[in-house]
């Protein structure tokens, strides 16, 4: 109504200026292609699992780290919970049953006998997880931390090694004309205060999404957004590092192409909406360091610019982590020496 009156005194007065107006669903639409190419551009690229053959084939060490994760996680953490369910449940359900039935008639005379073979049952398993799954899942969680990034360094040093400097993910044309790095101890306070604030944002960022996947209706499928942009990140986080990229520029690029990474976190986090968490986190510990293979070897600011004229349109910058910003802030002006800083 408003912009009909506009363009009308501007038949009349032609002085007057016309201005576009757009509806929101308009906005929404014209968002909706390029996210929806940059997403399919980023699970794409999380696909190629062919680049670890490479990357393996390249490093005996890289080799040896990835077999040890599958032997970790795969053979022994999810082998444990598939002897669990397969052998030890059935045996015990066999020695102590649950029901009474032509191999256990007794129990038809003998009801409370029903509830202390089900007692034994329960005390039994959770012995079997306090004294070995628990325990089992530290272990590997610590140990797999450790091998994830040795696995990362390999990797870029096979990128290095080739002088595959352009599979940075911003490209080497704007790492090279960034501001001077300052040298010596201002180096290295600098380095140090970027992952002290790395991790204190991600470990908020965390809890946000974790929060986040309570919320009714919406909220699962907000937790897998997050998750994937989460586990996305992580894995560009090693190429990142290495490549000395600050970390204005990391969070400045991740959320100016969130869909692109969002569609490449997602392969990853797909498990946890299929298994149980044991389960989840044991097929999550195999695959994480596949996609950081993939990450090292995806030339993230090359395909994203080759994809514009594709999806014709500018895909509108999400600030992802201005709650976890704000709130890491607040907890670093806690110290005296943020304080004393600001």
């Amino acid at each position: 109504m408003i912009a009909d009156q506009i363009n009308h005194a501007r038949e009349v007065n032609p002085k007057v200026r016309r201005f576009p107006f757009s509806s929101p669903m308009e906005s929404l639409a014209s968002q909706a292609r390029p996210a929806a190419v940059l997403w399919l551009a980023g699970f794409f690229q999380a696909a190629r699992l062919h680049r670890v053959v490479s990357f393996c084939a390249s490093s005996r060490a890289l080799s040896i780290r990835i077999a040890q994760c599958f032997l970790l996680n795969g053979l022994i953490f999810l082998g444990s919970l598939l002897t669990l369910t397969s052998v030890v449940i059935p045996t015990l359900l066999w020695i102590l049953p649950e029901r009474c039935n032509q191999t256990a008639g007794h129990l038809c005379e003998h009801r409370a006998a029903v509830s202390i073979y089900s007692f034994l049952r329960s005390g039994l398993v959770e012995i079997f997880y306090v004294f070995w799954f628990y325990p089992l899942y530290v272990f590997s969680f610590i140990l797999s931390t450790i091998w994830y990034n040795d696995i990362a360094k390999h990797a870029l040093d096979v990128v290095k090694s080739k002088s595959l400097v352009l599979t940075q993910s911003l490209d080497a044309h704007n790492i090279t004309e960034t501001k001077e790095q300052p040298e010596g101890f201002d180096r290295v306070a600098l380095g140090i205060g970027e992952q002290v604030y790395s991790i204190l944002l991600l470990t908020i960022f965390f809890v946000e999404v974790s929060v986040i996947g309570y919320i009714p209706y919406f909220g699962k499928a907000m937790n897998f957004l997050l998750l994937s942009l989460m586990y996305a990140y992580y894995c560009f986080e090693y190429k990142w590092n290495f490549f000395a990229v600050s970390l204005h520029e990391r969070l400045d690029f991740f959320e100016s192409n969130w869909a692109f990474f969002a569609g490449f976190g997602a392969p990853c986090v797909l498990p946890i909406f299929f298994f149980s968490p044991l389960i989840s986190y044991g097929f999550l510990a195999i695959l994480y360091p596949l996609f950081v293979l993939t990450a090292a070897g995806t030339q993230a600011e090359q395909v994203i610019d080759a994809l514009k004229p594709a999806h014709e349109g500018k895909l509108q910058r999400i600030p992802v982590f201005f709650v976890a910003k704000r709130l890491t802030t607040k907890v670093l002006q806690l110290f005296p020496v943020a304080q004393k800083e600001q």
